[in-house]
């Protein structure tokens, strides 16, 4: 889970159930991730209900993620592309990006295997904002700063969005109807948007705005999380 309004207060490093760093806000009395897991809720949610589901269909993938928190869904996105073979564009947003004095002590790259991955999460987080960097040939990123409120993104351009922003009930303004039409004019028809909120009225809202809802099994802790199609 991801910031899109300051909290006004520190973030706490936290230890979650699979080893892996969380974050806690103590202004919203939230986690960044899963207590349950941050690396597992990100792989289930994001890589193997998202990416693996749209990499059936296309080698070539527009994403956009809605936070970017700690850069772990990059990050893991980032491996699946050089793994794979994928040739992935990968946009995210967030209005305050951590400093570096948070995101050098997590300890993602300790626990997840790859060839040279503590310098790709560091060039994840220090690449300059604003501006498409090639990571390699088969990743790019560009990270904007900017609320999702103001976001205006290229429509009809993403084939896959991760959706991460904190809860609805403690972020509201970023579940509205609104925000998901806004979701739903960036994707390609046949595009997928995957959330782990499975509230009343994210799903109201969501098939309002002409998505196809999907309730699939949830990671250690949680019981389900939504995909949804763009038809």
């Amino acid at each position: 889970m991801k910031r899109d309004e300051n909290p006004g207060q520190p973030v706490e490093l936290r230890i979650s159930g699979d080893g892996s760093h969380t974050l806690f806000v103590q202004g919203l009395n939230e986690h960044y991730h899963s207590t349950f897991g941050a690396i597992n809720e990100s792989r289930h949610i994001f890589i193997e209900a998202g990416l693996n589901y749209i990499a059936q269909k296309s080698d070539r993938i527009n994403i956009l993620e809605i936070g970017f928190g700690t850069g772990l869904n990059a990050l893991l996105t980032y491996i699946e592309a050089e793994k794979n073979c994928l040739k992935i564009d990968y946009s995210a947003i967030e209005l305050f990006p951590l400093e570096e004095v948070i995101y050098s002590k997590l300890n993602y790259t300790e626990l997840i295997q790859f060839q040279n991955i503590n310098k790709i999460f560091l060039q994840l987080h220090q690449s300059t904002w604003e501006q498409r960097i090639l990571l390699s040939d088969h990743f790019s990123l560009r990270k904007m700063k900017v609320s999702l409120q103001d976001y205006l993104p290229e429509k009809q351009y993403f084939n896959l969005i991760y959706f991460d922003a904190f809860g609805p009930d403690v972020q509201p303004d970023m579940w509205t109807l609104d925000i998901f039409r806004k979701m739903a004019t960036c994707l390609i028809q046949g595009g997928v948007m995957v959330t782990y909120s499975t509230k009343g009225i994210v799903k109201r809202n969501l098939k309002e705005a002409g998505f196809i809802i999907e309730k699939l099994p949830g990671p250690v802790g949680k019981r389900e999380i939504l995909r949804g199609l763009l038809s």
